[in-house]
């Protein structure tokens, strides 16, 4: 099972996700307004993405979140958007993917203020390091590695891997972004997950196919979806 995230640039991204995953069984949607396009988050946004959750493929709203780090949108533009996916998510009964750069301590306080979603979230692309895992999960996260967990400069990143939860850990490519070595600065492909997950294992000393297990049993409960 694949989920692909429509949330960049203009609404046509996250039509278009829709579209895909409406055709090919294996996949499913997320939709939303990510933090770089937040400045756009108005209310017709709003109402398409309440549109798009109307279809049983779309499993999650975002991402949406905070990017203190490249500021494409203005602070609070930013987290305007973020309380309205919290708000949309909760209304729609999908769990949240949230996105996070550069801005861990204000992403927890907002969802201090504002509380998870029923169904829950993930923390997608975790860059953070072990406070900021202890801080997310002791809200409720799901947190999920990519691609840069495997990089030279992640020594922080890869401190926090074994201490997530089994039943809390996630994996993505973020594809076509962030390919792990050896292929980083390629475009990158979903089958170059299987780097990201040989060293996830290694970092948590555990048996690679039962952690692949566990991630895609994580991943089914967190988006209500049939395991693979």
């Amino acid at each position: 099972m694949m989920v692909a995230v429509g949330a960049i640039g203009s609404i046509e991204t996250d039509h278009e996700t829709v579209a895909i995953a409406e055709r090919n069984a294996d996949v499913f949607a997320a939709v939303g307004v990510h933090p770089h396009d937040a400045k756009d988050c108005d209310d017709d946004r709003i109402a398409q993405l309440r549109d798009f959750a109307g279809s049983p493929r779309v499993v999650a709203i975002g991402e949406t979140g905070l990017d203190f780090h490249y500021m494409h949108s203005p602070v609070d533009a930013q987290e305007n958007a973020l309380h309205r996916h919290f708000e949309l998510a909760a209304e729609v009964n999908r769990p949240i993917v949230i996105h996070c750069r550069d801005a861990e301590a204000r992403l927890a306080a907002i969802v201090r203020e504002v509380g998870m979603p029923p169904r829950g979230g993930m923390i997608h692309c975790f860059t953070g390091d072990v406070a900021a895992a202890r801080e997310f999960l002791a809200l409720g996260f799901h947190i999920s590695f990519s691609g840069i967990l495997t990089f030279k400069s992640a020594a922080t990143l890869r401190e926090a891997a074994p201490i997530i939860p089994d039943d809390r850990l996630l994996a993505e490519t973020d594809a076509p972004y962030l390919a792990p070595e050896p292929y980083r600065g390629k475009r990158n492909e979903p089958a170059f997950i299987a780097r990201t997950f040989e060293m996830l294992a290694r970092l948590r000393n555990c048996d690679h196919d039962a952690m692949a297990a566990q991630i895609a049993a994580n991943a089914a409960r967190l988006f209500r979806i049939a395991a693979a």
